[in-house]
């Protein structure tokens, strides 16, 4: 089990959560400060592979539909993208990929086709 602590800035209210993690790795095999840096690292990972990725280079945040439908087709829409782009430039940073394709268009469609 992990606590964390969270602090509204605007009212200052703080409030205690706690989050259960399930493993295959019996408990005794780490001590507690791995399993919370295991966790942490976890979901850092995450954030960071995943959210931003979707979030800070495709916009999904921005959406402003609440149709749960058009945002699941959309989710998967930019799954393939992201699985397609890791396939095709695997040893390429997303951000410079994403600056190409948007600069020539055609190179986008012969991705797509390919």
């Amino acid at each position: 089990m992990q606590r964390n602590h969270r602090t509204i800035k605007k009212s200052g209210q703080t409030t205690i959560e706690s989050h259960y993690y399930l493993s295959s790795a019996p408990p005794e095999h780490y001590r507690p400060l791995q399993w919370l840096q295991l966790t942490r690292g976890h979901w850092a990972g995450v954030e960071i592979r995943n959210h931003w990725r979707r979030d800070a280079l495709m916009g999904e945040d921005t959406s402003r539909s609440r149709n749960p439908r058009l945002l699941a087709n959309l989710a998967l829409l930019r799954s393939a993208l992201l699985a397609l782009l890791a396939h095709r430039y695997p040893d390429q940073p997303l951000p410079p990929i994403i600056e190409e394709l948007n600069r020539r268009p055609t190179r986008s469609l012969n991705l797509l086709n390919s």
